[in-house]
């Protein structure tokens, strides 16, 4: 595919619609981008007033949102037959910028991300909150999907029905406390957003999934608050599919490699025609969180709880229009600079 030496306005809006089609806990949208076209690349910014400083005050949360955005703009470069230079963390002295994403090319043939289903997946993939069919998935797929998690520096864990209930029990005491704090709780439905309003933020009242009549299912509970608003409880798969994701170390850039790893787990997922929704309350809690750890890896520090099979489409979430700001370019050195 034949590219351009410089980023135009339509490749620019190409690259940002994928990005912002990223999953983020709350659907707060935590990123800002800006437009380096001296170096043909995209920073990525934290959005400092779109986080949950009760939920997430080590923004953990928001850089794995942050990474699954990257992995969104890798793969839309690469579709576009560009090759992406990812630099994480790249100037110490600007805290906010958490990746730069620099276009190259040509594309090698031996790309990774070259697979034109993952990026197809990514107008396809949704959260879906509803009850699964419990056919199980087969172990190819699996299979797979542990790959991608790898291949972006991250491990995925799959339990047995044993280990699923336990990270399921963990899940349940997580929302549990969430409930008894009403601070958290307050915060949480600061995110829901009501029927016919144009936020771009948030999880609308129609992305709700219903309770669990077989109480197997901790699904979260935005309305607790608000009963009026709660669905029907239906019954859940009998035994759900449920995988951990983990890194070996817990620094801020292995939280942006878990959420690369994170959004190439759901594309995988989602290109094989599997549903998905994420159980993050237990990451939410330090305690918790450790207590799901893979007991057999000392160095297992765990990211997110994904359950995944087969089942309905998840109801779309708002997404507000991918705005890219312009650096300003750097002026060419004097003389006296150079010397």
């Amino acid at each position: 595919m034949r590219t351009r030496s410089r980023l135009d306005a339509a490749t620019v809006e190409s690259l940002l619609a994928a990005a912002v089609a990223a999953p983020s806990i709350h659907n707060t949208q935590p990123w800002r981008f800006r437009l380096d076209p001296d170096h043909r690349a995209l920073e990525v910014h934290s959005a400092p007033e779109r986080t949950l400083p009760l939920t997430d005050p080590t923004h953990r949360a928001q850089y794995l949102s942050v990474g699954a955005a990257v992995l969104n703009l890798r793969l839309a470069a690469v579709h576009q037959g560009r090759r992406p230079e990812v630099r994480l963390l790249p100037d110490p002295r600007r805290p906010g910028l958490l990746a730069t994403v620099r276009l190259t090319e040509p594309l090698g043939a031996d790309d990774q991300l070259a697979d034109p289903g993952l990026y197809e997946a990514i107008a396809r993939r949704h959260t879906s909150r509803m009850p699964f069919t419990g056919r199980p998935v087969p172990e190819p797929i699996v299979a797979q999907m542990g790959s991608a998690a790898h291949a972006a520096g991250a491990r995925l864990h799959v339990p047995d029905i044993a280990g699923t209930r336990r990270l399921l029990r963990l899940t349940a005491a997580a929302e549990a406390r969430d409930h008894s704090h009403p601070d958290r709780t307050a915060e949480t439905r600061t995110w829901l957003t009501a029927p016919g309003t144009d936020a771009p933020y948030g999880i609308p009242v129609t992305a709700l999934g219903p309770p669990d009549a077989g109480r197997r299912m901790p699904v979260r509970d935005f309305t607790a608050a608000l009963p009026a608003l709660r669905l029907p409880a239906l019954w859940f798969e009998r035994h759900v599919q449920a995988a951990l994701l983990w890194t070996p170390h817990d620094r801020r850039e292995d939280w942006l490699r878990a959420g690369q790893a994170l959004q190439y787990v759901l594309l995988t997922a989602t290109a094989h025609g599997l549903r998905t929704s994420l159980l993050h309350q237990a990451m939410e809690w330090p305690d918790l969180r450790a207590a799901t750890a893979v007991p057999r890896h000392q160095r297992c520090h765990p990211q997110m709880l994904i359950r995944f099979g087969y089942g309905p489409d998840g109801a779309r979430t708002p997404r507000a229009p991918g705005r890219c700001g312009v650096r300003p370019a750097v002026p060419p050195a004097t003389d006296s600079e150079t010397s």
